[in-house]
């Protein structure tokens, strides 16, 4: 307590040196790693509780859930958030295991699953819970990041849906195979306390803190609901706790084929959180698979969904292939030799599916019928980082002409929507007000002031490369893990260039980016004392880099100075116009 009380009076919260805080957690984790590697239960406990003791681990993690998190101004129960440097001191000093406090339920919240009616539940717990929390998820994560299996790429650092998708066709790409697609029903609300409790077999305070969480219970408008199975979405350590109860799977189903080492490769199980496929040659053993999983599942209070769950083939039968993360996996029959035998070749293509492309066709199109009276740039700019995000995430598959496709109903959308501005004006009226001339590219979308739509098909084809085996960035080799985030899919170009230019590193700490990490881009010479918006003046900080430069590089006060300028402008100086719809900052003009 000593030292928490000296760190809090010696340490402004602006001038926290994240840097060596993140240095200490980080050599505690590989040390949990590598112990639990080598199966040294004992280090392995004594450096968790530790961690759970350690000042650097509380910071980050009050940090984490008090500035970075999306949900930082969601409240739990108590209606408290703890959004200025005042507020979170309090907490450092409060995060402990052995806290003694009752756990507070978690809030309700209900939020619309993505093109369907339904809605899913979150669980949000009291702020002071969050930070906890993310203390213990740090200790315990290392842990079992050293025991993962191999093809399980959900809610893990360094893993992401594209490692997941690549498997899949490293599985299929040789031979045509039956597949098991199913989903687990209700996974996060029907995962037995019990069993879970047992798989952790931690040491007692940190069992005991989590069974606490588990059986809080939650407020759904005033009403006390108590939870008797399942770990609330919503809960910083919850994604942690649901691999932990699917963990062993792959190796149950594995058990079904003979102990050699070509049955065992081919025989593929990938899991993405509670969605899996298993693949293997003969139908008999998909269908022997579905029933052991079953079993399985019961162990630990859950079942597949008949609904979501289906057999099918990759390559015949009335509906070959099958949906997976929003992606299309299918085999199509080629006259021209490529794979198989007998003259009958196959090829493996992965597509967006077509409920994905339906789904972000509504997307766009909602946008532009929300914005009938808006400026062009506030619609480009709402469009934009709609467009991006969806092409980077696709940009890893045979997606071109599914681009062309996307780009042909933006241009109808929004040609509706010029005509519907002005109906008594003709086409050519229309083109030259709303589109202009680039280069060879007569039809863009774009304003007098430069702001353009982007589209699809400007995305450029880039193929993942999967994540190795069971690596994990606990295992401190970060030069790899850096140099697999400066080639993500889902990060956008301008940060990679960025990323690439420094080699991977914080322009300004000299530490490499690793997943995980949150990232600004800064402009060197900020705008608001000239800087200009190109590359040449921008450069790639972690968040905290970036507020501690704000602080001395005079931007504060230059957006301060203009600010205070405008307000004390002479009457005769200040301009009337008409006014007009308050619209947002437009899109990235550099991505």
């Amino acid at each position: 307590m000593s030292r928490c009380t000296s760190a809090r009076k010696v340490y402004d919260w602006n001038a926290v040196p994240w840097r060596k805080l993140e240095r200490t957690v980080f050599k505690l984790q590989k040390r949990i790693y590598r112990a639990a590697q080598r199966g040294d239960k004992k280090l392995v406990r004594r450096l968790q509780g530790l961690l759970t003791r350690s000042w650097s681990a509380k910071m980050i993690a009050v940090r984490q859930v008090t500035q970075q998190n999306q949900g930082k101004k969601t409240a739990g129960v108590d209606g408290v958030v703890a959004l200025k440097p005042s507020e979170r001191q309090p907490l450092i000093g409060q995060l402990r295991v052995n806290d003694g406090k009752k756990v507070k339920p978690t809030r309700r919240v209900w939020i619309p699953k993505p093109g369907r009616d339904e809605k899913r539940p979150l669980g949000i717990p009291t702020i002071y819970d969050r930070a906890l929390q993310g203390v213990i998820k740090t200790a315990l994560e290392p842990e079992w990041e050293a025991v993962f299996e191999a093809n399980s790429y959900g809610f893990r650092p360094g893993r992401g849906c594209h490692d997941a998708i690549e498997a899949i066709f490293t599985s299929i790409n040789k031979k045509p195979k039956w597949v098991l697609d199913a989903d687990i029903a209700k996974c996060f609300d029907r995962i037995n306390h019990k069993a879970l409790l047992e798989k952790l077999n931690n040491s007692a305070p940190i069992r005991r803190k989590i069974r606490e969480w588990l059986k809080a219970g939650v407020m759904d408008r005033h009403t006390y609901q108590p939870t008797y199975a399942g770990t609330p979405q919503g809960g910083v350590i919850s994604p942690l706790l649901a691999n932990i109860a699917l963990h062993g799977m792959e190796t149950e189903v594995r058990k079904i084929v003979p102990d050699r080492i070509v049955s065992q490769r081919e025989l593929g199980v990938v899991r993405y959180a509670d969605d899996f496929v298993i693949m293997h040659k003969n139908q008999e053993v998909i269908e022997a698979a579905k029933e052991i999983i079953n079993k399985w599942l019961a162990g630990i209070g859950l079942e597949l969904k008949p609904e979501k769950t289906r057999i099918t083939h990759t390559l015949r039968g009335d509906g070959p292939g099958f949906d997976f993360l929003g992606f299309n996996v299918r085999q199509y029959e080629v006259s021209k030799h490529r794979s198989g035998k007998n003259g009958k070749g196959y090829l493996t293509l992965i597509k967006p599916s077509t409920k994905s492309i339906k789904t972000h066709k509504e997307k766009l199109k909602a946008v532009v019928d929300s914005h009938k009276a808006a400026p062009q740039a506030a619609l480009i700019s709402k469009l934009n980082p709609i467009i991006r995000g969806w092409s980077n995430y696709y940009r890893t598959v045979v997606s071109k002409e599914v681009f062309g496709e996307l780009d042909n109903y933006l241009w109808e959308i929004t040609w509706k929507w010029a005509k519907r501005r002005h109906p008594n004006k003709n086409g050519r009226w229309i083109f030259k007000k709303y589109w202009k001339v680039e280069g060879d590219r007569h039809w863009n979308f774009m304003d007098k002031k430069g702001a353009k739509l982007i589209r699809h098909s400007e995305t450029a084809m880039v193929r993942h490369v999967k994540v190795k085996g069971t690596a994990s960035p606990m295992d401190g080799n970060l030069v790899y893990w850096s140099k697999r985030l400066s080639k993500s899919p889902v990060i956008s170009p301008r940060v990679i260039k960025l990323m690439s230019r420094q080699k991977g590193k914080c322009a300004r700490c000299g530490m490499l980016f690793i997943d995980g990490d949150k990232w600004e881009v800064d402009h060197i010479l900020p705008k608001s004392l000239g800087g200009k918006d190109t590359y040449d003046n921008l450069q790639l900080l972690h968040d905290y880099c970036h507020h501690q430069k704000s602080r001395t590089d005079g931007s504060i006060e230059g957006r301060t100075r203009k600010s205070r300028d405008r307000k004390t402008k002479e009457p005769d100086e200040v301009k009337v116009s008409r006014p007009v719809l308050k619209t947002s900052r437009t899109g990235d003009s550099l991505a």
